[in-house]
């Protein structure tokens, strides 16, 4: 039953909402302003540290690398005039002596390119981003990235050569460079006793507002740490003037709250990657009220979801194990039943839209008789309960994590309790906030047992960060890379760096394919599947849903409109 607030409690609940919600009593008619929905709050702001899916989306109203992948999948420059490559001469093999090749690589900076505090963006920038985030204490995520280039030589304000160690296929992604603004970020830097102290003191998480920090259409102007993050227009903006004079992103970590908050008006659109959870998406979808509402859209995107194992656990160690877990869950029946089998089944991490998809990659299918039998031969004998026990005694119990509030992820989590204990393996689910989750649990190590998470990633990304020995968080690198699991497999390692230097899209076919055989062999994680974007847009929000194309991302904000 709903209880009724008495005037003064309803007050003082006005106030607080006046209190929470960013500068509401500005004169502004409600289609100015656009406030947007998204179910995790991104645990830092600086381009290159934590890069997680909440950082990157919400960063992209006021932030653009030079180039990278955009909504579309394809390559674009953002604050470069050309895309380097081989036959426009940008990109050109040298020879490093010894029987080694290397690369150089030349980027020319839009000349009306400025930060928002209207200084001009330069090589100078470049560079100095590139010496911070080359010491690894820094923190920096894109290790692979720093590791490759050795040099970057400014050629004058605008022109500036990456120099590589190693041909690579993807040498025009700069997304993981980081830009910043030196003429800001210089002085902390030349401040700190020690690089890994970076990450507490620069300017995007300290003073997030400086417009300076800023390159993008939009610019932060105003903060609430776990709540949201204000975007007015960017003056020094050189493209496009932006629609909107005022963006929130607000986060609600709840799933089921941030649809209730849709509903009521207080959002006025769901982030597709961080949005609704897709059975809460296609309900509303079939509601003739929804439909007249909203349009929507559920596109196949590049996000792998999966169960990181932690393989310092004595228990999880055993290959064994790890296969008798995925050979434990029914994954075509959890699809099928939980999203209307709008979701994929993974069998490893390379998506079947990707290059690198290898058809004959080996299957788990659901077969509890094998996994049963597996864990007889680990030692694992059924014990009381029906849960298994070792010759010690101990029983097979892990611990099993992801962000709490998460709706379908927490109902992913009982089912899947519910067959491991089919099998004898029982789970104590035990979640926490995102911000904790990715802040400080994933990267330091601070999960017993199983811990679910999901990986974005751009077409034919090498899996560097997450399956290479380089890309294990460590104190030594200030707990950058997104390696949870801490594998670490000799013949992966070549492999990767095989993959990268070879520029022969069909040679890099096979290099795939024996990446892929070595993963689904040593499971260092468990895959589930590859998720499909919610998209519920409000109808006079025009520049979103694009028809025959996939929806349009931040990166395109400045095409967003009013209908």
């Amino acid at each position: 039953m709903v209880k009724k607030l008495n005037p003064l409690l309803g007050a003082v609940a006005a106030a607080l909402l006046h209190l929470l919600h960013p500068s509401p009593a500005l004169a502004q008619t409600p289609k100015d302003t656009l406030v947007i929905g998204m179910s995790q709050y991104p645990p830092s702001l600086h381009p290159g540290i934590e890069p997680t899916v909440a950082k990157v989306y919400a960063m992209r109203f006021g932030y653009r690398p030079i180039a990278t992948y955009n909504d579309d999948m394809k390559m674009q420059c953002f604050i470069c005039t050309e895309l380097p490559s081989i036959a426009n001469g940008r990109a050109k093999l040298v020879d490093l002596g010894g029987g080694k090749k290397g690369m150089t690589v030349k980027f020319t900076l839009h000349p009306q390119a400025k930060w928002g505090d209207g200084v001009a963006i330069t090589s100078k920038d470049v560079a100095f981003s590139w010496s911070v985030g080359s010491k690894p204490e820094s923190g920096f995520a894109g290790g692979e990235f720093f590791r490759r280039v050795t040099k970057v030589e400014v050629l004058d304000p605008k022109n500036f050569v990456l120099h590589l160690n190693k041909p690579v296929y993807n040498f025009a992604d700069l997304n993981d460079l980081a830009l910043m603004p030196a003429h800001l970020e210089e002085p902390v830097v030349k401040g700190l006793k020690n690089p890994a102290d970076y990450g507490k003191n620069t300017g995007f998480n300290r003073e997030p507002t400086q417009a300076g920090l800023w390159n993008g259409p939009y610019k932060l102007t105003q903060i609430q740490s776990g709540a949201f993050l204000v975007f007015e227009p960017n003056p020094h903006w050189w493209g496009p003037k932006p629609h909107f004079k005022r963006i929130t992103v607000k986060t609600v970590e709840n799933t089921a709250t941030l649809e209730a908050n849709l509903r009521s008006g207080d959002v006025d659109f769901i982030a597709g990657v961080l949005g609704l959870s897709i059975d809460q998406g296609l309900a509303m979808a079939k509601e003739p009220a929804s439909q007249q509402k909203y349009d929507f859209a559920f596109p196949p995107g590049l996000l792998y979801e999966y169960i990181v194992l932690n393989n310092a656990n004595p228990v999880l160690q055993d290959k064994r194990v790890r296969h008798a877990l995925l050979l434990g869950i029914d994954r075509e029946t959890l699809v099928k039943q939980l999203v209307d089998g709008k979701f994929p089944v993974a069998h490893s991490w390379v998506n079947p839209l990707e290059l690198g998809f290898d058809a004959n990659v080996t299957k788990y299918a659901f077969d509890p008789a094998r996994a049963k039998a597996l864990l007889d031969q680990a030692g694992f004998k059924p014990g009381a309960g029906g849960i298994r026990v070792n010759a010690q005694g101990q029983r097979l119990s892990l611990e099993y994590m992801t962000t709490a509030g998460n709706k379908l992820r927490e109902l992913i989590q009982q089912v899947l309790q519910n067959q491991w204990k089919q099998i004898g393996v029982e789970v104590v689910i035990k979640n926490v906030p995102a911000r904790t989750y990715f802040g400080e649990t994933l990267k330091k190590h601070q999960f017993t047992g199983l811990a679910q998470l999901a990986l974005s990633s751009t077409p034919e990304s090498p899996p560097t960060a997450v399956l290479s020995s380089s890309g294990i968080p460590t104190a030594n690198n200030n707990y950058g890379g997104q390696n949870y699991a801490h594998f670490s497999h000799p013949a992966m390692d070549k492999l990767v760096d095989e993959v990268q230097r070879e520029l022969d899209p069909a040679k890099r076919k096979p290099l795939w394919a024996e990446m892929q055989k070595i993963f689904t062999e040593e499971l260092p994680v468990l895959p589930l599947y590859f998720r499909t974007d919610v998209y519920v847009v409000p109808k006079w929000l025009t520049g979103v849903i694009r028809p025959g194309k996939l929806p349009a991302g931040p990166y395109a904000v400045e095409e967003w409109g009013v209908r």
